[in-house]
């Protein structure tokens, strides 16, 4: 095995304001998330759209149940489940599908989570994303435990018996559901019309808590890009065409099944808790939501409870609504100055704000952002930086976002490119490049996050409009843009910022000699002729 150069050791204790278990949670995902841009580009990495895969995986199964309930039977449901799969040319891929993509769901949950939790992304408003996301994992298991129970199979009776016995500790019933499966009596009918409420319902409430679960986010992403939808879809097609699901023996209340099948994404718990009693599955099942529920408050504390929201100079504010339209999470609003200077200003929003600093960066005249971080703080940083290093015109700047870009922001020069760290390069403000450019570098290489990877979600979105499009506050046209690069990288792919700044240095060798050549064109033009001399 190929192993990195020492100068490509990512060490996530250097990550800003990262705690312990995030930090083990970053060292898992960044050669993950290196290993899946190199197969499918930043662009249709899946670990990076793992939010919008669950929603076209909703949409999937909503579709796919609407055909199936219609052929669907509360009198015979086994045997309504085995006319579905007969159905060659429909029924039975269309029921794998429905699987399938129900189990693919799960798996998008978990990572999702997972990354929201590495990324920090848990804490202040942030919170309700989590704990609504918690929920909507919760109510995804119990419908799909319903539409087990509904096939009416083995594991179907075995979900049935051992939710019976979770609901039978609690004081609701008058007599112990489970004695509904000890085959004393017919199955009253009600209870698959309940299983099957409850399948169908439960998505409505999915629905709903889609809705909160992006409340405080601006611009929510709910769909990946068409390629990266249309391949999931068809990948999902061809498994449930080419490994349809079968049929398992039917459920027998006479019968206690030696083995049963299980579902590893939906049943996996069930073969360990029915060795436990009921009260010690609650009650491990209650500290685990616990736990879980205290992870914003956990993540809250340490170096993050020093960032404090952003402020705006009201005596600076120019009216030009860019912070307002930038901001990721809506914390900005645009009112009415009350006194002397009346007139419409920017106004932030502390108990929304989570210091991300994207609106630093947005401010032409450098009047808004966290204390200590807005333009003009740096401005100063930047000042201090070309003080120290001195560079000249065959040298290279590396601006590097700290929670990316290789983990550039961990060290202090790549291979003989001095690196100028920032929180975020969405929060850097263009006239830090233009500076950097204007006192003699040869070029300035943007190392940023993917724009699908930002930890403050919309960063490399609004710094490449400001660097090309002239987005506010954009990058003055007397910058020469040939001379600034802007690439992109996760955490863990360093040897791609290695190629990317070699690449960098030969255009800029290139360009040089350009205009070395233009130079002496011009120079000899503009020399007078011998016989004009002499005359």
């Amino acid at each position: 095995m190929n192993q990195a150069p020492p100068g490509d050791q990512i060490d996530p204790a250097a990550l800003p304001q990262s705690r312990g278990l995030e930090r083990l949670a970053i060292r898992l995902l960044a050669p993950a998330d290196a290993l899946m841009n190199r197969l499918f580009t930043w662009r249709f990495n899946p670990l990076y759209h793992t939010g919008a895969i669950i929603t076209v995986l909703f949409l999937v199964v909503l579709v796919t149940g609407l055909y199936l309930i219609f052929f669907y039977r509360i009198s015979a449901p086994y045997e309504s489940i085995v006319r579905i799969t007969e159905q060659v040319w429909l029924g039975r891929w269309i029921r794998s599908l429905h699987r399938y993509a129900s189990d693919a769901a799960i798996v998008a949950a978990l990572i999702h989570a997972f990354r929201v939790f590495a990324q920090g992304r848990t804490w202040g408003p942030r919170a309700l994303a989590w704990l609504s996301g918690l929920v909507l994992l919760f109510l995804t298991l119990v419908c799909g435990w319903t539409g087990y129970v509904m096939v009416w199979d083995t594991q179907g009776l075995a979900l049935a018996r051992e939710g019976a016995r979770f609901l039978d500790v609690l004081p609701l019933f008058s007599e112990p559901i489970s004695r509904t499966f000890v085959g004393d009596r017919e199955l009253p009918g009600a209870f698959f019309f309940l299983n099957l409420f409850l399948h169908v319902a439960l998505p409505i409430g999915l629905g709903v808590l889609l809705w909160i679960h992006v409340a405080r986010v601006a611009r929510p992403a709910l769909i990946p890009n068409k390629g990266l939808t249309w391949g999931l879809c068809l990948l999902l097609l061809a498994l449930s065409i080419l490994w349809p699901m079968g049929m398992t023996p039917k459920a027998d209340l006479f019968v206690l099944p030696e083995r049963a099948p299980f579902d590893v994404f939906y049943t996996l718990w069930l073969p360990l808790t029915r060795a436990m009693p009921a009260w010690t599955v609650w009650l491990g099942g209650l500290v685990v939501t616990a736990v879980l529920f205290w992870v914003p408050t956990w993540a809250r504390r340490g170096p993050r409870s020093k960032l404090v929201p952003s402020v705006v100079n009201t005596r600076t504010c120019d009216n030009c609504r860019t912070c307002y339209l930038d901001c990721p999470y809506e914390a900005i609003e645009m009112v009415e100055l009350a006194g002397s200077r009346a007139g419409i200003v920017a106004h932030v929003d502390p108990t929304m704000c989570v210091s991300c600093g994207i609106c630093a960066g947005s401010c032409a005249p450098m009047g808004v952002g966290p204390p200590g971080r807005t333009g003009r703080n740096q401005l100063a940083e930047v000042k201090r930086f070309i003080r120290k290093h001195r560079p000249g015109a065959d040298d290279i700047a590396i601006v590097a976002c700290s929670r990316g870009a290789g983990g550039l922001g961990q060290v202090g020069a790549l291979d003989g490119a001095h690196v100028f760290a920032v929180d975020c390069a969405g929060t850097m403000h263009t006239s830090v490049v233009e500076f950097l450019v204007r006192t003699g570098m040869g070029g300035v290489m943007i190392a940023s996050c993917s724009p699908r990877d930002c930890w403050n979600r919309e960063g490399p979105k609004w710094l490449e409009q400001r660097l090309y499009h002239d987005r506010e506050a954009e990058l003055q046209a007397r910058v020469d843009r040939r001379r600034i690069r802007l690439m992109y990288a996760s955490l863990g792919e360093r040897r791609e910022v290695r190629r990317a700044l070699e690449e960098f240095r030969r255009d800029m060798r290139q360009l040089d000699r350009a205009q070395g050549e233009k130079d002496i064109v011009l120079e000899l033009e503009c020399e007078p002729a011998a016989e004009e001399v002499n005359t």
